[in-house]
């Protein structure tokens, strides 16, 4: 409680803001890094680094000043104390919200399914309420995916404490299968918190610690917890795998619903070279995944006709849904989309503004002013001659008009004022903007049927009016650069002031990174204004690269001041260009005592060539201790040429942890080469204290890098075993390198059983190449029957080397259909190799339109190597909405 904490009730609001402010400061301080450096290291945005330690700005919020706290390695419960003194909120001990126990949640059996986010059944007729009640829902029909949630279930009833994920498209009945799942679990007086106020992801980060034994933690859609923005998603799944962990805490369940674009976005394995943006998540969801159809089998079938005997919304859902799409049915599905083809031009135009705003990054809640601005574009000329004044609220009454009794394609929400006593943000729902939220069928059916659509100009102009919330400002600005709208990536970017990474940078730098002339000064220039020292470094890259020395200095001062070492860095280099010698020494000695890697590895080569093996010793270590593999292999071989046996184990250990895994391979592969040890994984059993599946693989990759065939070969054989799916794809490529084709072909098999299919293209791939064209289509096939579009890519290469090209082309444009972007480039870049640049064109921008610049594209988005070259020729300052190359533009709106 806040009384426990020293001193804290001495402070009013106004001393306790200052003296928080202070504490972090002074923790700042004493760690010696700049604003800049504490938000890299706490993963926060230097503007929301610089609000907070601002005795001028409003109070923090209580995930800034926790990630904060840990960035600092303080203790959060005093500094949390002081922030709720501050804005006059209770202690989190306090039974505000919960029950007198003090743990959050409710009993279950106090629960209702439908304010839990359970699908009520779509009603028959207009004459259902449209505020459902519990009896609104059907019978509940089992499935396969029901049997193994129910063994989760019981282990926890046993005491152990168990996670898992439901992934299944809208309307499925994933939600209900969890309610269903957790009844047992009521009768012995289990509990259930749903966090959500005042967002998800901060209530679940806020109380999180606070959980009991025997409760449920509930994460509905937990898109909404795990990808939130700014780290906090990866923060709270790695608190959540600290709670399965801990048995004094449990037994706890954690039931969460993902949509499969969502869960394989988390549990995709990084792009080589590219940031891992989920690595906790991926952890976190591994092994607790649990597919749920979209349609019912046949047995489910006969139980659904048993059981609707005695339940008329079942038999009709029956009726309705031939296909055995009964839970959509049941939850009005089908007739949403009616409803939404049905609609008049103008109520149509609001929906799909609506779906798009979803896709691209808008959040649950559109504001009616965005909607209002970005429908425009959306009609025909014909169509928005014809509109009648009142147009646009009629628009939205006919989208909200209720389907088959409770359902709305788009539906007016009224935010609650906070049910936190003594918040300071409370405001009257009557004075906010009105705020609209999409069917989630709707939502789903429009990222499917709008996927490979860039919305208008009016949406794009709308979003940088309209939208305020800073983390969708960021997500709607990757979501125009993904689609080469260079000029709207800027200008939301610009407005967000939420400078989300994007694996080694941010929008603004790869705006500048596909921009020439003007364009690309400008931004550079706004960004460095804004305290962005890659735009410093930029400018001063360009600078030293015209033979200004005097400008690039200038970047190179301000980002070292703004506490960049890499400003250090350039500068050294700028002034031995000019001819400065000792200044050079001076700046690189500086920077590497920043930490600058290559500036310690060069203090390094300038030690070694004076002979002071002391001094390089001391250099290569600091770099190996800052995480450099090379700093590492440098400072290991000159401590075996200069120690003693003890001493090398000892401290040669030591500095290995700091570069993690990696870092502990390469010392147990050079022990195990002078014959101290039988093999590397036996260190590094005995440091990961029996590592799980992931590490098991992790391992294989590293030793299968390090060209230790065998113990990878071994570690993978293990991972699978323990369950690991992307072990088997380990296999594979380890089979291909020796050679063994068949080998490799019966692993991926067993890969592709487990969600794998590249390894099947892998093998065709090999197939091809031994000259066995039969063998490589047939597993290429088997891979496109498993939905893998970037197999018919590869059936598109076997073509060509045959020597058909149309063949080729039309395999890959099937794949750019079914969504496949890099197959559209593909066909791009075949069209200029045979002269036709409207095609090349052509293509190039449907592929943009469908956003293939996203994720781990960004790369190749800064290298160029994505276009064609003469489409990159054409496209200098990017595209306008409509997909003509944009004129070049500066920094006016």
């Amino acid at each position: 409680m806040i009384g426990d904490q020293p001193g804290a009730q001495e402070h009013g609001p106004e001393s306790a803001l200052a003296e928080l402010r202070d504490r972090l400061d002074a923790a700042r301080a004493k760690a010696q890094c700049d604003q800049t450096q504490l938000g890299t290291r706490a993963r926060l945005a230097r503007s929301t680094v610089s609000q907070a330690l601002s005795h001028t700005a409003p109070a923090p919020s209580m995930n800034t000043v926790t990630a904060l706290a840990k960035a600092l390695r303080l203790d959060p419960d005093p500094l949390l104390a002081l922030l709720r003194i501050a804005r006059g909120t209770p202690s989190p001990d306090a039974p505000m919200g919960r029950e007198a126990g003090g743990s959050p949640g409710r009993p279950i059996a106090a629960c209702d399914p439908l304010e839990l986010e359970v699908h009520p059944a779509a009603a028959p007729t207009a004459q259902w309420s449209s505020q459902p009640k519990r009896a609104d829902l059907p019978v509940y029909v089992p499935r396969p995916h029901d049997d193994r949630l129910a063994e989760i279930v019981c282990e926890a009833k046993a005491g152990q404490s168990r996670m898992a994920v439901l992934v299944g498209t809208s309307s499925t009945g994933k939600t209900r299968a969890c309610w269903e799942a957790i009844q047992p679990l009521a009768e012995d007086g289990w509990r259930l918190w749903h966090p959500f106020d005042p967002t998800r992801v901060e209530a679940a980060l806020a109380d999180l610690q606070h959980v009991g034994s025997r409760t449920v933690i509930w994460l509905n859609e937990a898109q909404h917890y795990l990808g939130a923005g700014q780290g906090s998603g990866e923060r709270l799944a790695a608190a959540l795998t600290t709670l399965l962990q801990d048995p004094a805490r449990g037994p706890i369940l954690i039931l969460g619903t993902l949509w499969p674009d969502y869960a394989d976005a988390y549990t995709a394995s990084p792009t080589p070279g590219t940031e891992d943006s989920h690595p906790q998540v991926r952890a976190l969801l591994n092994h607790r995944r649990i597919d749920v159809p979209d349609r019912f089998d046949a047995a489910a079938l006969d139980k659904a006709r048993t059981a609707a005997v005695n339940d008329d919304l079942l038999r009709q859902a029956l009726e309705r849904a031939p296909d055995g799409c009964v839970t959509q049915d049941l939850a009005g599905g089908p007739e949403l989309v009616h409803r939404y083809n049905s609609l008049d031009p103008a109520a149509r135009a609001v929906v799909t503004a609506a779906m798009d705003a979803r896709r691209l990054g808008v959040g649950l809640h559109i504001p009616h002013d965005f909607l209002a601005s970005a429908v425009e574009d959306y009609l025909t000329d014909a169509q928005y001659d014809l509109l009648p004044d009142n147009w646009f609220e009629q628009a939205l009454a006919d989208a909200s008009q209720p389907v088959r009794g409770n359902l709305t394609a788009l539906r007016r929400v009224r935010p609650r004022p906070s049910r936190r006593l003594g918040r300071a943000d409370v405001s009257s729902p009557d004075s906010a903007c009105p705020v609209y939220r999409l069917a989630d069928y709707l939502e789903q059916h429009g990222r499917t049927t709008r996927r490979m659509q860039c919305p208008p100009e009016s949406f794009w102009h709308a979003a940088w009016v309209h939208v305020d919330d800073h983390d969708d400002l960021g997500r709607l600005a990757e979501a125009a650069l993904a689609r080469y709208r260079l000029r709207w990536a800027f200008l939301l970017h610009q407005r967000s002031g939420c400078y989300r990474g994007l694996g080694v940078g941010c929008v603004s730098e790869f705006v500048v990174g596909r921009l020439t002339g003007p364009a690309a000064e400008a931004v550079a220039t706004w960004a460095a204004e804004e305290g962005e020292t890659w735009a410093m470094l930029h400018l001063s890259r360009v600078s030293w690269r015209d033979n200004d020395l005097e400008t690039a200095e200038v970047y190179a001062r301000r980002a070292a001041d703004a506490g960049d070492p890499e400003g250090l860095y350039y500068l050294g280099h700028i002034r031995e260009a000019a001819g400065d010698r000792n200044g050079a020494k001076e700046f690189i000695c500086q920077a590497a005592d920043h930490g600058h890697e290559r500036a310690l590895l060069l203090l390094a080569d300038a030690f070694r060539a004076q002979r002071d093996t002391v001094n390089e010793m001391n250099a290569v270590r600091d770099a190996a201790e800052r995480g450099s593999l090379t700093g590492l292999g440098r400072f290991l071989a000159l401590l075996q040429e200069g120690s003693d046996e003890e001493q090398f184990a000892q401290v040669g250990w030591q500095v290995a942890v700091a570069c993690g895994l990696p870092g502990m391979l390469c010392y147990a592969g050079l022990r195990r080469d002078v014959g101290h040890t039988s093999a590397p994984e036996d260190l590094a059993h005995r440091t990961a204290g029996g590592p799980g599946p992931v590490t098991l693989a992790r391992i294989a990759e590293e030793m299968r890098n390090r060209g230790d065939k065998t113990a990878a070969d071994h570690f993978a054989l293990e991972a699978a075993g323990a369950g690991e799916a992307e072990a088997w794809g380990e296999l594979v490529e380890l089979r291909l390198e020796a050679g063994d084709v068949a080998g490799a072909e019966i692993f991926a098999r067993k890969a592709a059983t487990a969600g794998d299919t590249l390894a099947l293209v892998l093998v065709a791939e090999a197939h091809e190449e031994a000259g066995n064209p039969a063998e490589a289509k047939a597993l290429a096939q088997e891979a496109v029957a498993a939905g893998d579009t970037e197999a018919l890519l590869t059936l598109s290469d076997f073509r060509m080397n045959a020597g058909d090209a149309a063949g080729a082309e039309a395999l890959a444009l099937q794949a750019g259909r079914l969504g496949n972007t890099e197959a559209l480039l593909w066909v791009a870049r075949q069209r200029e190799k045979s002269g036709d640049i409207n095609g090349a064109e052509k293509y190039a921008r449907q592929a943009a339109d469908g956003g293939v610049f996203s994720d781990a594209s960004y790369s190749y988005v800064k290298e160029g190597e994505w276009l064609p070259d003469q489409v990159a020729a054409e496209w200098p300052y990017g595209l306008d909405a409509d997909g003509t190359p944009s004129s070049a533009w500066h920094l006016s709106g």
